[in-house]
């Protein structure tokens, strides 16, 4: 099973089909593929571009988009680990198609390190994201506040199967301000990314301050 859209859809610098391609009148080298429709990814990129560029790394290395996008490089990655999973199985037997799904999701979570997968509030409930991929986002969050530096974030939902979760984050802090007024903005900051950002429903923000940041030694002027 290798990284082959059934259906490319074209882009602006989207280059001629060449003739392996599916749909080109010749029998693509694997035998299986995706057809994500015109799902999206959160931050609106089309999944069937981001396929494409799993397929070669180097245009995605180029695209300004893909290289500040933690959305997209996670995309990237689990597409990637799905293909060396998939020939890696198929070469060692052929096993019936439930048991293969089974391995190929074990191998790709083991290879990635998604983690848990979370429920997005999303009325129809079938929409999730990765626990990893939600924590990069929420950290980053945390960072954009003066004086707070993110160490580690947790998220778990409210109760088995709800869209509610709760975020437990470490934080190291600096005292320039109090330190009640700076949890309140990374409590605010976190919650703003996780709703605008994720469209995951946040019940509570647990923050601990574990260390304490130390200001920037002053610049030392060598001209006397």
């Amino acid at each position: 099973m290798a990284l082959d859209d059934p259906h490319p859809r074209p882009t602006p610098d989207d280059t001629p089909a060449r003739p392996d391609r599916p749909g080109s009148g010749s029998r693509p080298e694997t035998d299986a593929g995706l057809d994500f429709g015109s799902e999206r990814l959160p931050c609106g990129r089309p999944l069937a571009r981001v396929w494409e560029q799993a397929r070669a790394p180097a245009t995605a290395a180029i695209d300004p988009h893909t290289t500040g996008c933690a959305f997209c490089r996670e995309a990237i990655e689990g597409l990637a680990a799905l293909d060396r999973a998939t020939r890696a199985l198929r070469a060692e037997d052929r096993p019936d198609d439930h048991s293969l799904a089974d391995r190929i999701i074990s191998a790709v979570r083991a290879e990635t390190r998604l983690g848990a997968m979370l429920l997005l509030d999303d009325p129809d409930r079938n929409r999730r994201i990765a626990e990893s991929t939600a924590a990069k986002v929420l950290r980053r969050a945390a960072d954009s506040i003066p004086g707070a530096r993110a160490a580690s974030c947790r998220l778990s939902p409210v109760q088995e199967g709800d869209t509610w979760h709760t975020v437990s984050m470490t934080i190291a802090a600096a005292l320039d301000d109090p330190l009640p007024q700076l949890a309140e903005e990374v409590r605010g900051a976190v919650l703003g990314a996780a709703h605008h950002m994720l469209g995951l429903a946040v019940a509570a923000v647990d923050l601990t301050i574990n260390a304490v940041l130390e200001p920037p030694a002053p610049a030392v002027d060598d001209n006397p």
